[in-house]
Formats: C-alpha cells, sequence, structure tokens
C-alpha cells in the first residue's frame, strides 16, 4: 500500500495534506505518531464516565489532528461530535460516537497497514 492508496481508504486528503507538509516524508512521521495519540482512548472513557467537558476537548483534539493530517472523514465524524458536546445535545452524542468510532477504526487500520507493509518491506 502507497500512502496515497492508504489516503484513499481512509477517505483523507492526500493532495493537500502532502502539499501542507512539504511531501510524503513528513506526512508519513505525522500519520505514523496518530497511532499513539492518546485522545480517542480519553473521549472514550469521558464519553463512558459522563464527563462531557472531557470529551469535548478530546473529540476537540481530534478534530484539529485529523485537519492537519487530512483525514477527512475522521475530521467530519469528530466535528460533529465535538459540536454536540459544546452544545450539549445529549440525545446525539451515542450515534455520534458510534460514526467516530467507525471512522476512527477504518482510519487506524489504514495507518496500521501501511505502517506494516513498510515494515515488512524494511526486513526484506
Amino acid at each position: 500500500m502507497t500512502l496515497k492508496e492508504c489516503y484513499y481508504v481512509l477517505e483523507g486528503d492526500y493532495e493537500g495534506v502532502t502539499g501542507r507538509l512539504g511531501g510524503e516524508r513528513l506526512v508519513r512521521k505525522f500519520i505514523f505518531k496518530f497511532l499513539n495519540d492518546p485522545s480517542y482512548a480519553a473521549l472514550v472513557k469521558s464519553l463512558e464516565t459522563g464527563d462531557y467537558e472531557e470529551a469535548f476537548r478530546a473529540a476537540h483534539t481530534i478534530k484539529g489532528i485529523c485537519q492537519n493530517l487530512g483525514f477527512t472523514r475522521l475530521g467530519a465524524s469528530s466535528s460533529l461530535l465535538t459540536e454536540a458536546l459544546r452544545h450539549q445535545n445529549a440525545e446525539e452524542y451515542e450515534a455520534l460516537a458510534a460514526l467516530v468510532k467507525e471512522d476512527y477504526e477504518r482510519t487506524f487500520s489504514a495507518i496500521r497497514s501501511l505502517q506494516a507493509e513498510e515494515n515488512d518491506g524494511r526486513t526484506l
């Protein structure tokens, strides 16, 4: 899988992010760091415990990361959740959290696949 193919799978903006960050090398560096970002785990925990202020911060952080890295699909769903949390629309939290989960898993899986393929290529 190439970086461009990875962005296709996660429904991201490959052209935009490579243009902003000056090429693939820096994009790879930052998307692999995304795999260790604690924001999604914090979001899940905060929603489970009803700490909606912390959930807002976590969703907002995810939204910002997505904007910087061109993760269009996850950025859109995390933005919707951020706004629901901002306006305390409790009836929307569950459905939007499920959408963010789906988009996060798609994004995480695509990046993980890219990373695994690149690591396999180095061991040959």
